[in-house]
């Protein structure tokens, strides 16, 4: 039944607390400005004098008002809502052939921008524009696997100009465009396995820096591994030159203290870079999980993604994956085995207390 609100309508307080709790229970209906909510409705709040109470949806809707853009009652959940208007918000950007500014992805999904700015970060772990960014160097990276010239792929897919994307490009691709395009041929990784308590260890090593670090029982399958992730590059043996960086590797294994001092080199999407950066910062000894993980990178919903950057490390150790636990506690999945990653929690944490 609809009934008109008075300031002393107890559910008026609730309309004016934007009272979660109160979902489901009733909606309400704004005769000036024609649409209906539901309770926790974050639009300004209206006179009550121009309120209708509804007992349900269905007579919310015969009084031929429409669903509010803000807070989208006919969703289950306010939390369906929003994440219905954010994966439209990801198709339109990935479909334009320009990106979107945040302005008009806002006004699309019924928000201001600094709020539709704020939900798409804690949804997707990044801003529009870098979500934006990632998806335009998917694309370069695809047209330029295909064979296609360099300009061609950076136009097609929404560069504005050859100045933005060459400034992104090494960063996005491991190495120039042109070489990526001829399969990366000039790239050179070093590399050598050594024995550890923990297993095998593989150290893979750009002119930058450390590209992997890789734990396993099969030196022959961690190579396997290492041509998977880097498909297009040239793979040499260290040899003797490199003795002294697999040298000091070994020794950060044996006795993990605080973090690993050789440069290293860190490819990947600007989200996965964000989580490895806030894993570094994890003292040795402590640990974390993938939730306050989500949180200390601004992005609190991100959760199952926090689990994916840790899941493609490539830097056992030196990026401390195996330092972030289940909120139970509890160890969770480990690329190379819950044993090591038990073992090195120990050790961490006997380290800490000499």
């Amino acid at each position: 039944m609809t009934q008109h609100v008075s300031a002393e309508d107890p559910r008026w307080p609730r309309i004016v607390a934007r009272d979660a709790g109160a979902d489901g229970e009733f909606w309400y209906s704004v005769a000036t400005t024609g649409v209906y909510c539901r309770p926790s409705c974050p639009s300004r709040t209206a006179n009550p004098r121009n309120v209708s109470i509804h007992a349900s949806l269905a007579e919310a809707r015969r009084t031929g008002a429409r669903a509010c853009l803000r807070c989208e009652p006919d969703a289950a959940t306010p939390g369906e809502a929003r994440t219905g208007r954010i994966e439209a918000a990801c198709r339109t950007i990935e479909q334009a052939e320009a990106p979107p500014t945040l302005a008009q992805l806002a006004e699309a999904a019924g928000m201001s921008p600094a709020h539709f700015q704020r939900v798409f970060k804690a949804a997707t772990g990044v801003s529009p524009r870098a979500y934006a960014a990632e998806h335009r160097a998917a694309r370069v990276r695809e047209a330029l696997e295909a064979g296609a010239p360099v300009t061609e792929a950076l136009h097609a897919a929404g560069y504005g100009s050859s100045g933005r994307f060459y400034a992104e490009a090494e960063a996005v691709l491991g190495m120039k465009p042109a070489v990526y395009r001829r399969g990366g041929a000039a790239e050179t990784l070093r590399h050598a396995t050594a024995q550890t308590s923990l297993g095998q260890l593989l150290i893979a090593a750009s002119t930058a820096g450390i590209a992997a670090l890789l734990l396993g029982d099969d030196p022959d399958l961690l190579l396997v591994d290492l041509r998977r992730r880097f498909p297009h590059a040239q793979l040499e043996p260290g040899g003797a030159g490199f003795a002294a960086t697999v040298a000091e590797v070994v020794a950060f294994v044996e006795m993990p203290r605080g973090t690993l001092t050789l440069p290293l080199d860190i490819r990947g999407t600007a989200f996965r870079r964000r989580v490895w950066e806030a894993l570094r910062a994890i003292p040795a000894g402590e640990t974390a999980s993938y939730a306050e993980i989500a949180q200390r990178i601004g992005a609190p919903e991100a959760v199952r993604a926090v689990a994916g950057a840790c899941a493609a490390n490539a830097h056992a150790l030196a990026i401390p994956c195996h330092r972030v636990v289940r909120s139970d506690g509890a160890l969770s999945g480990y690329r190379w085995g819950t044993e090591r990653k038990r073992a090195l929690l120990d050790r961490e944490a006997a380290a800490r207390q000499r």
